[in-house]
């Protein structure tokens, strides 16, 4: 899938500025966000991921992920139409292999209690999905 790859990419990217990030994560019913990641300063930034212009044009939701971050950006691939993405959000311009950031996102910053929530379920996701990835058998019902 093409926006995983980019992901992938992305991934690379903020594990090299020493930010931990998850994919595919839900910050509140209804949203589901490509990539979220953990700063050294406790800094999120959410990060969507657009293959297409009808990627792009189909998505309805990604203003309201913008309550759940401190930065929020576009990745996209070289190829991407860039003069679709709005202005006063960050670009990445990635492929499979890796990123870079071609203009820094504004910084909102989060409120203290709602980011030490989110903070608390990045975390509990990804232990979550190592201990599935740790021992598969636990989270499928069987006994052994």
């Amino acid at each position: 899938m093409p926006g995983q790859r980019l992901a992938r990419g992305v991934s690379r990217l903020l594990h090299s500025m020493n930010h931990a990030a998850v994919t595919e994560f839900v910050p509140r019913r209804g949203l589901r966000v490509d990539l979220i990641s953990i700063g050294p300063r406790s800094e999120v930034w959410i990060i969507e991921c657009k293959s297409s212009r009808a990627d792009f044009t189909s998505d309805r939701k990604w203003q309201g992920y913008l309550d759940w971050c401190d930065r929020y950006f576009w990745a996209v691939d070289a190829d991407f139409p860039t003069e679709l993405l709005p202005d006063n959000s960050g670009l990445i311009m990635a492929d499979p292999y890796g990123a870079e950031i071609v203009r820094m996102a504004p910084e909102t910053r989060l409120a203290g209690a709602r980011r030490n929530r989110l903070i608390r379920d990045i975390a509990r996701i990804a232990a979550l999905r190592l201990q599935m990835q740790n021992d598969p058998e636990a989270f499928s019902g069987a006994v052994s």
